[in-house]
This record gives C-alpha cells, sequence and structure tokens, in this order.
C-alpha cells in the first residue's frame, strides 16, 4: 500500500511513500497529513475466532504495510500486557441497544495505549534496524501524553519530547506525565492549551531550522500524535472486534449495520470508524460525542468550522478540550480530494474559518451526526448509569450516551476511552451531586469504598513516586527547551 498527501504534493517531496516513510517522516507537503491511497477490503469471515492480536495482525496487513512479520507479530504481542491477555478489549453490554467497548485496559488505563503500544515497537524497531536516531514529538491533551511515554520508554534510538498544557490535564495523567524516569524522556509544561501545544508540534514538524538543528545531532524527527498513519492504522482494528463481539453476543445479525458512538476531541477514533466502514465493516453512522468545545457538532450538523471568536473552555472531560481537530483533514480528503482539502485547510489556517457547500455537507452526513454534553449533563449521565446499571463511567465515555438516547432503537457500540480512576474528583462529584472538591487520591478512595471497584496498581503507585519532570515554559520556549534537552 503506498500513501498521499491530504493537500496534494508540492514538488520537492515523493509523490507516493510507503507506509514505514509515511510514519517514520509523518511531515507532508503544505502542511498536511499522509492518507492510504487506497483503503482494502476485509471479509469478516476471516476475522471471527480470531484473538485480538491475531485481529490486529490480520488487518494490518491488508493494508500491505512494509514491516517484516517478526516485527508486526512482536508489536501485536503486547496486547498480551493488558490487565486480560485473552480479552484486552471487553465489550460490554451495558442496555439493551448499547455495547461499551472498554479501550482502556492497558497500562496507561486510556484508548491511547491500543495504538501506541504496538505503534511505539514498530518505529523504534524501524530506527534500530536503520541505524538512525529518531526524536518523537508528541503533544498531549491528558492520554497520548501518558502512553506514548509509557511505549517508548528507554527503547534504543528514540528519545521524546512531550508537550502538555499545565492545568489542562487530570491530576493522575498528569501524575502519569511527570513522574517517568526513562532517560530518553521530556515532559514540557506549557503556558498554554492543547490547541497551542498542538500547533507547537506541527510547527516544529514543518520547520527547516528545527529539522537542521537536529540533524546537526544526527536525529531525525517524528510524531506520535494521530498525525502520524501509524496511530491510526491500529485505531480500525477494535471497530472490527467491537463488531464480531456483538454477533458473537447475539445482540446483531450477520449484516446488519451498527452505530458507533465515539467520544472526539483529535478525531482519530471516530477515523478509525469510518475507515473501518470504508473496508467493509456494516456500519450505519458514526456518533461524534463531544463536550462544551462542540466545534465538531457545528461542523458535522451545520457544514461550519468556525474558530472566529470562540475560545477554547475548560470542562471535565479535559482531553477533549480541543478547537482544532487534525483528523478531520482525512475525511476531507477522503470526500472532497486534495484540492478543495488544500482550500478548505488554507482557508482555517489563514481566516479561522471555512464552510462547506450543501452538497459537501450531505456527503459528510451520509457517514456521520454528532451532538455535545455540558459539564452537568455528563455528571447525571455518570449518576445514572453507576446507580441505575452498575455501570462506572469516565466523563468522556459518558459524552456518548446523549446519542445513544437518540439512536436508541438501533444497535450502538460507545467507545470508552479512559478508566474513571484518570478523573476521579468529577466522577465523584457526579455521585453525590454537588460540587465539593476532592483530591484525586481521596476520591479514588472514596468510589473504590463505596461502589466496591478496584483501583488498579498503576495508578495508586502514582502518588508514591517522585516527580522528576517539572520544567514549564512559555510556548514561544518549547524548541528551545527540547534542544536544551537533547
Amino acid at each position: 500500500m503506498v500513501f498521499v498527501e491530504s493537500r496534494g504534493n508540492d514538488g520537492k517531496r515523493p509523490k507516493e511513500v510507503s507506509f514505514s516513510q509515511a510514519i517514520l517522516n509523518p511531515s507532508a507537503s503544505f502542511g498536511g497529513l499522509y492518507v492510504p491511497k487506497s483503503l482494502p477490503r476485509i471479509d469478516l469471515e476471516e476475522l471471527k475466532g480470531k484473538s485480538y492480536k491475531e485481529l490486529a495482525y490480520t488487518v494490518v496487513k491488508k493494508f500491505g504495510v512494509d514491516i517484516e512479520d517478526e516485527i508486526l507479530k512482536e508489536a501485536v504481542n503486547l496486547y498480551e500486557r493488558f490487565d486480560d491477555p485473552n480479552n484486552p478489549v471487553p465489550v460490554v453490554e451495558v442496555d439493551e441497544n448499547l455495547c461499551v467497548s472498554e479501550l482502556y485496559h492497558g497500562p496507561t488505563r486510556a484508548f491511547k495505549d491500543m495504538a501506541l503500544q504496538p505503534f511505539g515497537y514498530i518505529l523504534s524497531s524501524l530506527a534500530k534496524k536503520r541505524g538512525e536516531n529518531y526524536l518523537i514529538l508528541a503533544a498531549t491533551s491528558g492520554d497520548t501524553g501518558p502512553a506514548t511515554l509509557e511505549s517508548f520508554k528507554n527503547r534504543d534510538n528514540i528519545k521524546v519530547a512531550c508537550i502538555y498544557p499545565q492545568g489542562g490535564t487530570s491530576d493522575v495523567q498528569r501524575l502519569q506525565m511527570v513522574t517517568e524516569d526513562g532517560k530518553n524522556l521530556k515532559v514540557i509544561g506549557i503556558k498554554g492549551d492543547f490547541d497551542d501545544a498542538q500547533n507547537a508540534l506541527k510547527n516544529l514538524l514543518g520547520s527547516k531550522r528545527f529539522k537542521e538543528s537536529l540533524e546537526e545531532k544526527g536525529i531525525k524527527l517524528s510524531a506520535a500524535n494521530s498525525v502520524n498513519f501509524g496511530r491510526i492504522i491500529f485505531q480500525t482494528v477494535y471497530h472490527f472486534h467491537s463488531y464480531l463481539q456483538l454477533l458473537q453476543k447475539g445482540k446483531l445479525k450477520e449484516g446488519q449495520k451498527v452505530n458507533l458512538i465515539v467520544p472526539s476531541g483529535n478525531f482519530g477514533n471516530a477515523l478509525g470508524g469510518y475507515y473501518a466502514k470504508k473496508m467493509g465493516l456494516p456500519v450505519d453512522k458514526i456518533l461524534i460525542a463531544s463536550n462544551e468545545n462542540n466545534i465538531l457538532t457545528e461542523l458535522i450538523n451545520e457544514g461550519r468550522y468556525d474558530l472566529r471568536n470562540r475560545a477554547l473552555k475548560k470542562t471535565t472531560s479535559p482531553a477533549m478540550d480541543i478547537l482544532k481537530s487534525s483528523n478531520v483533514e482525512r475525511v476531507l480528503y477522503d470526500k472532497f480530494g486534495p484540492k478543495r482539502t488544500k482550500e478548505l485547510m488554507d482557508m482555517l489556517n489563514e481566516k479561522n474559518y471555512y464552510e462547506l457547500t450543501k452538497e459537501e455537507l450531505e456527503a459528510l452526513r451520509e457517514d456521520f451526526d454528532a451532538d455535545f454534553c455540558t459539564d452537568e449533563e455528563i455528571k447525571r449521565y455518570i449518576k445514572e448509569y453507576a446507580l441505575d446499571k452498575n455501570y462506572l463511567l469516565d466523563p468522556h465515555t459518558a459524552t456518548t450516551l446523549k446519542l445513544y438516547e437518540k439512536y436508541k432503537s438501533a444497535p450502538n457500540v460507545a467507545y470508552s476511552t479512559a478508566e474513571w480512576t484518570k478523573f476521579a474528583p468529577t466522577v465523584l462529584k457526579a455521585l453525590e451531586g454537588e460540587d465539593k472538591a476532592y483530591p484525586d487520591k481521596e476520591a479514588l478512595e472514596i468510589i473504590s469504598q463505596r461502589l466496591g471497584v478496584k483501583i488498579p496498581k498503576v495508578i495508586l503507585e502514582l502518588f508514591e513516586k517522585p516527580v522528576v519532570h517539572d520544567t514549564v515554559v512559555e510556548k514561544e520556549d518549547i524548541e528551545k527547551e527540547i534542544l536544551k534537552f537533547l
């Protein structure tokens, strides 16, 4: 399989690249992204009866990736590190027409482990095989950072610089990053929000001066955010897994369509579902759940991506506090081609705004619908499902329930993107119905005792580990801080 560029080619880069080239150097022409030139077709019959790691191996191989079998097999074997090696992604029936795919049973308790565990192994193996050294950049709104650090920790030929917004993550997420003690890791807090961190990452990926500074040190540049297709390819897999689980549970008949309800920030999780649909998975709608930063709701329902006079809101679901969703661009490319994608993205960069035509909006809505939840609605859903259905949700997963209510007559899979333990104070406030502030550790213990749920050891240990990374800088100083680390 070959990859092309979402905004077309600038005449300086190759017009087509392999999978390994796309993941080692994810920066494409005109600031765009690499996208598959075509998608493989998947026969569900071929996937039935496979374990999750066998399923992942089969789906990724269908993309025709230029990765040695031995490396790919070792990469998917990392799913054996999850809570249950035989069932790393439980699909749990929560309501009559709602199953929840729990994507958070990996080492950092969030769905980013699903892609970053195998991706980290593949990228570091490629670097070592080529005798090259890489700096991996990661910008995080809370979950990509811990998962990236865990995946690349102490790997040969790799250094990682992780950028997070100070005060823009939960305390547990922050502790997961600042206590990481790998010698090849650097964690940098910035005075800004996630969009500032992501913009810094994209600017550095496209900066000739920065790359030249790295070259002087014998270092090449890549990224762990979902701008890198190495993340997206593994995010197609669990959508196939969910469908097969629903068939097995008797919740679906052969060929029956299902809705995928996805809490969305940077849109990679939803993009994986969109690609799975195009690859042959029987999906009706991909339902995009947002918090009060509801830019995606406006785009999908009204055709406008409008950042003018809009400030990022800090909410109780901080990993979704994002206004510039990178992976929307890959859907635009797939629907409208590179020329129109470049027009729209140039308009967004220059005017903070673009608008789809009526026909383009209709094409988008063939596959997507969207809604958003306020913080109050999120708390209500957490309390309702904990008390009435004995199911504990984190505040991001709770956003999916509003869309479930709208599509309740059809079978639905909601994707649980994080364990409740990463947002215990918010969950406790929801259960108690009051706005009392609790420290994370106290909230964890109260919820555990009250509801009889277990706190994973990796979460409890965070509160005893020393802080290794205490750097916080202005966003203008990120490049200087990274070069100092190197």
